[in-house]
């Protein structure tokens, strides 16, 4: 972004939640980030007055503080606006009062109300919290297929596909993956079972309108706090499982308009990158 606020290029790297994949991997992609998009605006680091940065896993103090050291020590002479990817993905929403799901690989919600405070649902993580998420969903798909091929004898067309996709002989070997990898392993699913709900799974269509109901809940938590339940308030979808499935993303607006009749269903004003980025020039 230039200085006026015009952006002027883009670009994409890997994971950055320092959580999950560690402080120094997640400096390394956001470097990889900074150094390709400089690369496209035709500019050099040296000129970078300030940078923002909207990450997952730094809602702890101490996580937060060693990714802001990180990220001024890969970029010396530049200030680091840090927030977490729930701030970020709530200063898109642009002003006033506004409550935002994120549904991606964890979940959670996050609102503002009319002057300001700011209110948050979920978002802890797997095994505390992330009902909703591609990471939830897997991990109810695969005990669901393994409760199906208990009770009949042999895999449900979900359940094969499910094994076929990690290349797996039978669940004994998927749950070894996943005991070692769980991050690799239920996100990935989630595809999987949005198109077979969309096929008219009906395993598939259940895990997900029970999915629908638990993001839901976090958003009705958030306007319970922050008393946006009685008035017209925005909700901004976004993460990773919005726009996936028809079947998920009509669910979960009926789920919302269920616990909110009033609200205003719709997307974020501009990505959370953007925001950041203005945050950052703020």
């Amino acid at each position: 972004m230039d200085s006026v606020g015009g952006i002027v290029a883009r670009s994409i790297s890997g994971p950055s939640n320092p959580a999950r994949v560690g402080v120094e991997a997640a400096t390394r992609e956001i470097k990889k980030a900074a150094e390709l998009v400089l690369r496209e605006a035709g500019a050099k680091r040296n000129s970078v007055v300030a940078l923002g940065a909207g990450l997952a896993g730094t809602g702890q103090q101490e996580m937060k503080q060693q990714m802001r050291v990180s990220l001024e020590e890969a970029f010396p002479g530049t200030v680091v606006n840090l927030l977490t990817d729930l701030e970020a993905a709530l200063a898109a929403t642009g002003k006033g009062p506004a409550i935002v799901l994120v549904a991606g690989t964890g979940s959670a919600a996050i609102g503002r109300d009319e002057q300001g405070q700011i209110w948050r649902a979920g978002g802890y993580g797997p095994p505390f919290s992330d009902e909703g998420s591609s990471f939830s969903i897997g991990s109810r798909a695969v005990a669901r297929a393994m409760s199906e091929r208990e009770e009949q004898g042999r895999n449900s067309i979900l359940g094969e596909t499910i094994l076929g996709q990690f290349g797996c002989a039978g669940w004994a070997e998927l749950q070894q993956r996943a005991s070692a990898h769980p991050d690799k392993v239920f996100p990935a699913i989630f595809p999987i079972v949005a198109a077979a709900a969309d096929a008219g799974d009906a395993t598939a269509r259940e895990i997900l309108q029970e999915a629908a109901c638990q993001l839901a809940a976090l958003v009705k938590a958030v306007a319970n706090h922050a008393g946006l339940g009685g008035e017209r308030v925005v909700i901004a979808k976004t993460g990773g499982t919005v726009g996936r499935s028809a079947f998920y993303d009509t669910q979960m607006d009926e789920a919302l308009k269920r616990v909110l009749p009033d609200a205003k269903i719709g997307e974020l004003q501009m990505s959370p990158a953007e925001a950041a980025a203005r945050a950052a020039r703020d």
